[in-house]
């Protein structure tokens, strides 16, 4: 299966970002705390994984 390295950063980002949320809200409010750390995880989870390349599979090397 081949993912671009678009989908993978997607989906890193919106799993931080929910775990995030999911976090934040456990107290029912959301705190300007609590947002700035989502939108972070957010960017550190599309950036981190954006930046690590894919491994080519074994019979394209």
């Amino acid at each position: 299966m081949r993912i671009s390295r678009v989908w993978k950063a997607v989906v890193a980002g919106v799993t931080a970002g929910a775990a995030a949320a999911g976090t934040a809200v456990q107290d029912g409010q959301l705190t300007l705390a609590e947002g700035i750390t989502i939108v972070l995880a957010l960017a550190g989870g599309y950036g981190v994984t954006w930046r690590v390349p894919n491994r080519q599979p074994a019979d394209e090397r």
